[in-house]
């Protein structure tokens, strides 16, 4: 199971101190983790996030730069936020860090899956979750509710590399691909959502100047199941005869 580690990438967006970053680099490569992913850092290129790497240089060197988090997402076929609080207004499917650690190994075959940290003090905002099928949820002592992201980090690559290495291969062989075709990735994903969304539109179901909260329970329904090309092709389709037009589907 040690192919889904290399499946994962730790997405950091807007991260403000540059030893948060560094740290974060040191806390993948001794889990072996190697797919850093930064959303328009503070500060990157300084010493200090060179000295708390300690060593993990070449994590910081193949870290990829993305000016927004869909992009850093483009190629995911699952992603999973971060958040200090266990409930929100409109609940997303939550799990601790074991639970996601188990999750992302336990994906057969192993899904391209991002795990994302939002800033130090704000966490991601609504909008970014949105993004997500899922939140992982760190509970902490209920009298200190404060945990550096760098350390949040370790916990979650921690408990990933343990499910990995505690997950045991059946006698026979690895369980056959029972999907015939990959999932999706978030780039197909929101392309469909922003396609369904015009077409709510355009049958006057959504109010764009009074949405609610309907893209996002949307999002929300669509994201329970693992949807391939070929069903977002379909549902693409469906929506464009509904709008009169024609869709022609792209390879992804």
């Amino acid at each position: 199971m040690q192919h889904a580690l290399e499946q994962l990438a730790i997405v950091m967006v807007h991260t403000s101190h540059p030893g948060n970053i560094g740290s974060a680099a040191r806390a993948m490569k001794t889990m072996g983790l190697h797919d850093l992913r930064l959303v328009c850092p503070t500060r990157f290129n300084s010493p200090e996030t060179r000295a708390l790497a300690s060593g993990a240089d070449d994590i910081l060197e193949q870290a990829q730069h993305f000016d927004t988090l869909p992009a850093a997402l483009a190629d995911r076929q699952r992603v999973i936020g971060t958040s200090a609080r266990a409930e929100r207004s409109l609940r997303w499917p939550q799990m601790n860090a074991r639970q996601c650690g188990e999750f992302v190994v336990s994906q057969s075959p192993p899904q391209k899956t991002a795990i994302v940290f939002g800033r130090e003090r704000t966490g991601l905002t609504n909008k970014e979750l949105e993004y997500c099928q899922s939140l992982v949820h760190i509970p902490m002592a209920f009298d200190f509710f404060s945990l550096n992201i760098a350390a949040a980090i370790q916990i979650v690559c921690y408990e990933c590399m343990m499910s990995a290495r505690t997950q045991i291969p059946a006698e026979a062989g690895p369980a056959p691909d029972t999907r015939q075709e990959p999932a999706a990735t978030t780039e197909n994903l929101e392309s469909f959502y922003q396609h369904l969304e015009q077409a709510l539109i355009d049958v006057r179901y959504l109010d764009p100047d009074n949405p609610r909260l309907l893209m996002r329970r949307l999002r929300r329904l669509f994201g329970r199941t693992l949807l391939s090309q070929s069903e977002i092709n379909i549902l693409r389709g469906m929506l464009s005869a509904f709008q009169g037009r024609k869709f022609t589907s792209r390879s992804s």
